[in-house]
């Protein structure tokens, strides 16, 4: 009889490429990956796993049992979905992510409203680009993962996922409040062509999108600084180092001597949550997708509250 646990590092392994990679993505120690391989390599009689150079390899035997493996994990994953759908109950664990300004501007209020209406769920989250999100999903080291793209440039996402609409988060150019376009009611990109930018990190979703975007419109972008977390960029701007794109969820009260002017050709991000199809059925998965949207519906109401009541802080 094979044993799953010992059938889910074997996949892990296969999914990582490394030992430590499978540890890493599973919670447990590197030594406890080989252990559990070794006993599963006893079990089947077989060599699954071959020294290459630093690392390992699986071998043909290996990476035939690892096929089985990805399946079967599959069906048990069906399986406890069946089952979960069948009790009715959001319980157990579910794992999410948000890239950092949907985890500050949605998390809060929706793990918050999670805990209270399903006490017997446990519900863990972390921040995590949309890249990395997505495949975290596919390999299910996560349950849910809320993810963006741009209005103007599609994230791919692949088959076999599931997604839901959050919200359209509209961004603006937040620029140094001496800034000679700082006055206007909005501005074309074009105007910033000879200004420094300060963007998100070389290899980002937003990053990628940024550059597409000014080339689409004739500029050459000259990056200057780039940082990954929102308010690292504005408090860069606010020292007069460049200019960059502001989206507003999670944004909050801009700092001191910055100011966010809207563009005239709006730029927004879909913002959307993501979860394999096979776990459609689970009641934690329903249950973290309608606390989302719930939090999202909070967000467009204050947007909206704050069309009416003019700029406050922007």
């Amino acid at each position: 009889m094979l044993n799953l646990e010992r059938l889910r590092i074997l996949d892990a392994l296969a999914r990582h490429g490394s030992v430590s990679g499978a540890a890493d993505g599973l919670h447990v120690t590197t030594s406890a990956v080989s252990q559990q391989l070794a006993k599963l390599e006893r079990e089947v009689g077989q060599q699954l796993i071959a020294k290459h150079g630093r690392g390992v390899r699986l071998t043909d035997a290996g990476r035939l049992l690892a096929d089985h493996a990805a399946r079967i994990i599959s069906q048990v994953e069906l399986a406890q979905s069946d089952i979960e759908a069948q009790r009715g109950q959001a319980v157990g664990e579910v794992r999410l992510s948000a890239f950092p300004t949907a985890a500050r501007g949605l998390f809060p209020v929706a793990l918050a409203s999670l805990r209270k209406a399903h006490p017997d769920l446990r519900v863990r989250s972390l921040e995590l680009e949309p890249d990395g999100a997505i495949r975290q999903v596919l390999r299910g080291d996560l349950d849910l993962a809320v993810v963006l793209d741009w209005n103007n440039k599609r994230l791919p996402v692949p088959g076999g996922l599931a997604t839901a609409s959050l919200l359209e988060d509209a961004a603006d150019v937040a620029m140094p409040a001496d800034h000679p376009l700082a006055d206007r009611r909005n501005v074309d990109l074009e105007e910033f062509a000879h200004d420094s930018w300060v963007s998100w990190p070389t290899g980002e979703f937003c990053h990628e999108w940024l550059v597409f975007t000014l080339r689409s419109k004739g500029i050459e972008p000259r990056i200057e600084h780039m940082a990954g977390e929102q308010h690292t960029q504005l408090e860069l701007v606010a020292s007069g180092l460049g200019v960059c794109v502001a989206p507003r969820l999670g944004r909050g009260r801009l700092p001191e001597g910055v100011v966010a002017v809207p563009v005239r050709q709006k730029m927004f991000r879909h913002v959307y949550a993501v979860w394999r199809a096979d776990a459609d059925r689970r009641p934690s998965i329903r249950a973290a997708v309608e606390a989302l949207e719930e939090a999202a519906q909070v967000v467009r109401s204050a947007e909206l509250a704050a069309q009416v009541d003019g700029p406050s802080g922007e």
